[in-house]
């Protein structure tokens, strides 16, 4: 009989797990847990992946790859909704570089929702008039245009003047390449024709077109320097030199197709913004169309595929974009992308190459994932020279040896993805990989779990733990990544010599760095690789960070299942990290009033929420969060609309709405800053009420919290 020890429950034997869980309810369970592991370990490789095109100018694989990788864990999370995670959902960009000057954007510049198949794309459009509740034969107007493979610009000009250009970021803040932008002759210095809004913020794409690109490579060669992977990435390293002359060199372009803030609305659909960025004197694609079915979005997609080829510049697919710009309003954001917009990707592009060797990286979480080392190959202007292969039954699934020829694909235009070998090029020395059972960095058992049904997880995981440096220094790498304390000049090779030498251990190590060189016999100016100047920008940058925001405090602690979007949610709700500490420590009772209101928080659930009873539960954790708190002050974060009457106010909805529906009313209250809750607490500040509603109305009665009608709501916000 197998015993099997959960956290809030202690040892437990299968037969008891029996009894208490039906035959499907213990087969799901199983197959969760198996699911589980490779969602976590699809998320951190597309995370990894995420830096190296975002932050870097160079993926280390191509579109269609890393989009195979997105759809595996889309498939993951419709099969299984609790795997869904922040960091599994696609990254916005990178942090703003410290070379250049910072810019806040006064409307955030998100990413979009990507679809690959026909019904998904008319899933899109279905979803879209589910949610505004209108009926099939209701006319609903959807715009279609190329999908730029470039880099995101946002361009703002005053009183028609252009006073500053700045790039995406990580999509709330970008950098300052005004002066690069001026050399670009399609980007306009000063607007033309009528009607130009006195703030007018236009977006759009720098990309470099097929012909240029293999002429700035053909000038790489001759002068003795590396060629560039492929137009996009010689546009965005381009817009980002530091010496506008050099950007001035290179043929850069600039296709406008969006808006942040306008303080007149030119135009009120999509499709008339678009005309009037034409009229202003910038360039948008003729191949922008506007559609009034799924039928005609297909279409058009197809027939944009068939010229794709001959497209002067690359395209990775076709973005939908509901036209009236009121209904984009009212259908609002989920996450981090609109749900008024999607990306329907292009099919996979595919090649052939030699698999060179399998390494085995081990994960923050102990994960031993194996990542094929391959000749390298150009797959749709990309060079690819590593993949992934996912777990050991994966190699032996597919059959792949060290020698072999393999078939690889790219799915959307980043990431490989490794199709099986070409069995008649085998060597005939080949033989079948045979997977580590020991750690590679520790030299620590690596187990494959066993679940409560006798079924062996996918993934083989070190038994090290902390001792693991792996792990230590994949949570330190972490803690400084972008999203996290985004500590400049403390990359992950920084941070690998670092904890080599044993100069940071722990986060609070990073900050009590510049005091213990001050008194160490060797300092860190003197050690290979760095000088004096470095050093003064390596300790300048990390005491800039001893006041950092709280959502990106908590995201750096590495909780489980708390990533970027839910460390927005706890940071928006809590407001102070003392607040989260106080309510993590006593949520431990998973029937106290704590864990409740984590549960109650939007978005949250029960699966977070015990995370974080988890983390502050552990006295390891608690210790560490002393020492880093004694040299960090995390700040509380902004409100969305802080001078809106229900910013900061908690709310909950409850009972029928009639008027709108309920995701369009809790969308709504998120815009104007304020918390939307699952269930009623005594933290709640007012309720809103429509028929049929029950028990959270007679709990709201009971704390003597203000209750309101559905029309009493719209009236309080209209302001």
């Amino acid at each position: 009989m197998q015993r099997i020890f959960y956290p809030r429950r202690g040892w437990v034997t299968s037969e008891a797990m029996t009894q208490q869980q039906s035959p499907d309810q213990i087969r799901r369970a199983a197959r969760l847990e198996e699911a589980r592991a490779e969602h976590q370990r699809l998320a951190a490789e597309v995370a990894a992946h995420d830096i190296a095109y975002h932050q870097q100018d160079a993926p280390l694989i191509s579109d269609a790859a890393y989009d195979a990788l997105r759809r595996r864990l889309d498939s993951l999370e419709a099969r299984f909704p609790e795997l869904a995670t922040p960091e599994s959902r696609p990254r916005i960009g990178a942090a703003p570089s410290e070379k250049f000057a910072k810019v806040r954007h006064a409307v955030p510049m998100l990413s979009l929702g990507n679809v690959f198949a026909p019904e998904e794309a008319e899933e899109f459009v279905a979803r879209v008039r589910r949610f505004l509740g209108l009926p099939e034969d209701a006319p609903l107007g959807i715009t279609a245009e190329p999908k730029i493979d470039g880099l995101s610009c946002s361009l703002r000009y005053i009183d028609g003047e252009l006073v500053q250009a700045a790039t995406r970021g990580d999509g709330f803040e970008g950098e300052d390449v005004t002066a690069n932008v001026r050399t670009i002759r399609e980007i306009p210095q000063r607007l033309v024709g009528e009607n130009v809004p006195a703030i007018c913020e236009v977006r759009g794409e720098v990309y470099m077109t097929k012909q240029d690109f293999a002429a700035l490579n053909e000038r790489q060669l001759q002068a003795g320097k590396p060629p560039f992977a492929n137009p996009r990435n010689s546009a965005a390293g381009s817009l980002r030199q530091l010496d506008s002359a050099i950007t001035a060199q290179r043929p850069l372009h600039f296709f406008a197709y969006a808006w942040g803030e306008m303080s007149a609305m030119p135009a009120q659909t999509q499709f008339g913004m678009i005309a009037a960025f034409k009229a202003f004197g910038f360039q948008v694609n003729p191949l922008t169309t506007l559609c009034t079915s799924a039928e005609e979005l297909l279409a058009h997609w197809r027939l944009i595929e068939i010229q794709r080829a001959t497209l002067g510049y690359d395209i990775d697919g076709v973005v939908y974009k509901v036209d009236d710009l009121d209904l984009q309003r009212r259908l609002g954001f989920v996450s981090r992308a609109p749900r008024w917009a999607v990306a329907h990707k292009f099919a996979a592009e595919k090649a052939t190459t030699i698999l060179r060797d399998i390494e085995i990286q081990v994960g923050r979480t102990g994960a031993l994932t194996p990542v094929a080392k391959l000749e390298p190959v150009t797959v749709g202007g990309v060079v690819v020279s590593s993949a992934t292969l996912h777990n050991e039954d994966e190699i032996a699934r597919k059959d792949v040896r060290i020698g072999d020829t393999i078939i690889i694909q790219r799915a959307g235009d980043v990431i490989p993805q490794i199709l099986g070998p070409v069995a008649e090029k085998r060597p005939a020395d080949a033989k079948p990989y045979a997977f580590p059972h020991v750690c590679p960095a520790c030299g620590s058992v690596a187990v494959r779990e066993v679940d409560a049904k006798g079924e062996v997880d996918a993934v083989r995981r070190c038994t090290g733990g902390l001792v693991c440096p792996a792990q230590s220094v994949e949570r330190l790498k972490h803690f400084c990544s972008r999203n996290a304390l985004d500590i400049e000049g403390l990359g992950d090779r920084q941070i690998e010599l670092f904890h080599t030498e044993g100069l940071v251990m722990s986060p609070a190590d990073i900050f009590t760095l510049e005091a213990r060189d001050k008194r160490a016999m060797k300092k860190l100016k003197d050690r290979e690789g760095f000088g004096e100047t470095s050093v003064r920008n390596l300790f300048a940058a990390i005491n800039a960070r001893r006041n950092v925001p709280l959502n990106r405090f908590i995201f750096g602690l590495g909780m489980r299942h708390v990533g970027e979007t839910n460390a927005r949610r706890l940071a928006r709700h809590f407001g102070t990290f003392e607040a989260l500490r106080e309510t993590g420590r006593a949520a431990s009772d998973p029937d106290s009033e704590a864990r409740t209101e984590l549960n109650g928080i939007e978005g949250v659930g029960d699966v977070v929420a015990e995370a974080v009873a988890d983390f502050f539960a552990e006295k390891h954790n608690e210790d560490v969060l002393d020492s880093l708190l004694n040299e960090v002050s995390p700040e509380p974060m902004e409100a969305v609309q802080t001078s809106s009457p229900v910013a900061g106010k908690t709310i909950v909805f409850t009972g029928a709405l009639e008027r709108m529906t309920r995701e369009e009313a809790k969308a709504q209250a998120e815009r104007l800053g304020a918390k939307v809750s699952g269930s009623v607490s005594k933290k709640t500040d007012l309720v809103v009420a429509g028929p049929g509603a029950g028990s959270k109305l007679a709990k709201a009665e009971e704390f003597g919290i203000e209750v309101i009608s559905e029309d009493e709501w719209l009236t309080r916000v209209a302001g």
